[in-house]
């Protein structure tokens, strides 16, 4: 196999995305078919098919390319930075590399505003970027507070991204205050949480000690109450 052919899939991946991305700018996402699309991207609908089931599927693949983006552009420098510093900048960064589509989101945002099944399906897309982004950022998202922490990024990430597609201004002034008073509520929401975990160690402990009698208490009962049947059953001795 070439090389050219093994990366043509990723070009016309490429490809739908940026031209998906063109006609958003300028049509409204419910007038966009997916036929418009193909054209758009030379490619045929075999081979969109092949590439993406369904048009907001495409959103899923920009997605993911913001986010090989950032991630390749993610360093150790700012690895002794406090946590909300290091998700700062990888959030900005992000901001950056979609600078080029803001107006496609910005109309894909209004059209889809009170479309609820598929702002659940891009709440799924989210958490999965956001999953990446906070590993970048060197954030833990395992354990008993890591669904908070990634849904809390997430909902930083969209309210911090309806202040951006309004912020014309170069510097993106207003998008970082904005950012840095969503982390900052974010981060007193997991503090809180892991306070509120801590203290309640002790009850919880108390809590699986007391299930765990529980369950010993009902296998004591079931033992004896199989010996009982086991003497009473003729099958028993066979």
């Amino acid at each position: 196999m070439t090389a050219q052919a093994s990366t043509a899939p990723t070009d016309k991946r490429r490809a739908i995305v940026e031209a998906l991305m063109d006609l958003a700018a300028r049509r409204p996402w419910h007038e966009i078919e997916i036929t418009d699309i193909a054209k758009a991207a030379n490619v045929s609908l075999a081979e969109f098919r092949d590439l993406f089931p369904s048009k907001g599927a495409v959103l899923g693949g920009l997605s993911r390319m913001i986010d090989k983006q950032v991630l390749e552009g993610t360093t150790d420098d700012l690895a002794g930075e406090p946590a909300r510093e290091r998700i700062f900048d990888v959030l900005m960064r992000r901001f950056d590399a979609m600078q080029p589509y803001k107006e496609a989101l910005r109309r894909i945002s209004q059209d889809l505003r009170y479309d609820p099944v598929s702002l659940a399906a891009l709440n799924q897309v989210a958490l999965n970027s956001q999953r990446f982004m906070l590993a970048a950022a060197g954030i833990n998202t395992e354990g008993p507070l890591g669904t908070l922490k990634l849904q809390g990024a997430v909902l930083v990430y969209a309210n911090t991204m309806r202040t951006w597609l309004d912020d014309d201004d170069p510097a993106q002034a207003k998008t970082m205050a904005r950012l840095d008073r969503e982390l900052r509520r974010g981060e007193r929401i997991v503090e809180g949480a892991e306070d509120m975990r801590r203290l309640s160690a002790p009850l919880r402990a108390v809590g699986r000690a007391f299930m765990q009698g529980r369950r010993s208490s009902r296998s004591e009962r079931r033992r004896a109450t199989d010996d009982n049947g086991d003497a009473e059953n003729p099958a028993a001795a066979i």
